[in-house]
């Protein structure tokens, strides 16, 4: 079946109930507080009433939704649930008996999977870590193994192992990953083309995270479940299951401020407000307010996942008003302006440094390090500049621009290779900085270099934590 990609219908806030001023205050409070967002698509009565993406960020690249992942599997159950490949009352060790343990104890014997669903497996602890671990790759076996301290259905913990587990039943019962298997019932329907997603050593789909699609694509998710399964007149999910699978099955807190204590679905966290959403590590969101008929798509680089909900709460949920605006030309012309403009900063501190000429081309090595950094030259011509790094027995190259941003592909940060944007910029007469954003991740690098006499000392920080390939203190290379 050719597939065609469906684009949202566009409109003017004032069209939907929301003022351009709200929209404007909510990017100047994610400029205030210093987050680092990436993209954003406000829906309102299903049209698009603002978008915007942080250059070097842009609308056809894709993005890592990291635990927002978990929601499409939650759907891929649904829908599975729906055709009776599977019921939510089925033991998860029925799947896999031959990766069960002889023994198995009551708690893990009565874990089903709805528990797995709900985050409400009975571990006392994430058993993701685990996985990992498992010297064979086999991750099914690895997650039957660890100790199910409570009953299922009573204890939360956040467990990205669980939703693996979802993707591994999913693909026992269907013969097929998880992308293939949503491949006709949601993505064709939707128009999400391009969809990726990580794989476990075994070949199936993670689940719990890995998938990468774009920002409408999320906004597509979103509204989906809006209209409550129904997309282009079209029944896609039941609403029995939107409903069960967006409503608290399982208490996570006791409420307050926290919009991780308010309860949690199948796979989708409750919000204050009344609302709910999926959403990953570093500020990936789908966000869905039924009672304003909106949904809100973002991406981000940020460890402070609170501090962007709290933007959304603070300005754009309270400027939803139930009719249509009188236009504000003016307020709408500077909300595009706005929007058009949006730009992560580039540091342009010292455009040039006499050194250029000197250290250009020399080839710095580096004592045994825990990076396996053995080698790196850094040259210049004009307005670029090549890094070209050996790391163990391989060979890496990234192009930067000067104050602005060289786009590239490379494998250095992550095992595949991915986009990337990178610029540098002399701090001082001796230090060179580079910045390298990986643009389909949350992920970005600054390094700073400090050259000395037939010398460098190179120190690496990442945005966001937990980021890979953060330099652990200093590397020394010498000429």
């Amino acid at each position: 079946m050719e597939q065609t990609t469906f684009h949202l219908p566009r409109s003017q806030p004032e069209e939907q109930g929301i003022s351009s001023t709200a929209v404007t205050a909510f990017l100047n409070a994610i400029k205030e507080r210093q987050l680092e967002v990436h993209s954003l698509m406000l829906l309102r009565h299903g049209r698009v009433a603002a978008e915007g993406w942080w250059a070097p960020y842009a609308p056809d690249i894709p993005h890592m939704l990291f635990s927002l992942s978990k929601s499409f599997t939650s759907t891929a159950i649904g829908f599975a649930s729906a055709e009776g490949k599977l019921s939510l009352d089925d033991e998860v060790i029925s799947f896999f008996p031959a990766d069960a343990p002889e023994e198995a104890g009551p708690n893990l014997a009565s874990m089903r999977i709805r528990h797995l669903l709900m985050m409400g497996t009975g571990h006392a602890l994430d058993t993701t870590e685990g996985l990992h671990q498992s010297a064979d790759g086999n991750w099914v076996k690895a997650f039957l193994q660890v100790p199910v301290e409570h009953e299922p259905g009573t204890h939360f913990v956040y467990n990205s192992g669980a939703t693996y587990m979802l993707a591994a039943i999913l693909q026992k019962v269907t013969g097929q990953t998880l992308l293939d298997y949503l491949q006709p019932r949601l993505l064709e329907p939707l128009g999400i083309e391009g969809a990726t997603w990580e794989t476990c050593p075994r070949g199936i789909q993670i689940g719990g995270w890995g998938l990468s699609i774009t920002t409408e694509d999320i906004a597509k998710f979103g509204q989906l479940y809006l209209q409550r399964g129904v997309w282009n007149s079209q029944r896609l999910l039941s609403e029995a299951w939107i409903d069960e699978a967006t409503s608290k099955q399982i208490a996570n807190g006791d409420g307050g401020a926290s919009d991780w204590a308010q309860g949690y679905g199948y796979q989708f966290w409750r919000c204050r407000h009344g609302l709910y959403r999926g959403d990953g590590a570093f500020g990936q969101f789908c966000i869905v307010m039924p009672e304003h008929d909106a949904v809100l798509a973002m991406t981000s680089g940020t460890n402070d996942l609170q501090g962007v909900m709290d933007a959304v709460w603070d300005h754009l949920l309270p400027a939803m008003e139930q009719e249509p605006l009188s236009p504000d030309e003016r307020a709408q012309a500077k909300l595009a302006a706005e929007l058009k403009s949006l730009t992560l900063p580039i540091p342009q501190l010292q455009m040039n440094s006499r050194l250029e000429e000197t250290i250009s081309g020399s080839a710095y090595s580096f004592e045994d390090n825990n990076e396996h950094w053995n080698k790196v030259v850094i040259s210049f011509a004009g307005n670029q500049a090549s890094i070209a790094i050996r790391k163990l027995e391989n060979d890496y190259t990234i192009n930067l621009g000067r104050g602005e941003w060289v786009e590239g592909k490379t494998s250095f940060f992550q095992k595949e290779e991915k986009r990337i944007a990178a610029s540098f910029t002399w701090l001082q007469e001796d230090t060179l900085e580079l910045t390298m954003r990986l643009i389909e991740t949350p992920f970005a690098y600054t390094s700073q270099i400090v050259f000395k006499e037939d010398a460098l000392v190179w120190s690496q920080l990442s945005n966001v934590l937990s980021a890979s390939n953060v330099i652990r203190g200093q590397l020394t290379g010498t000429v």
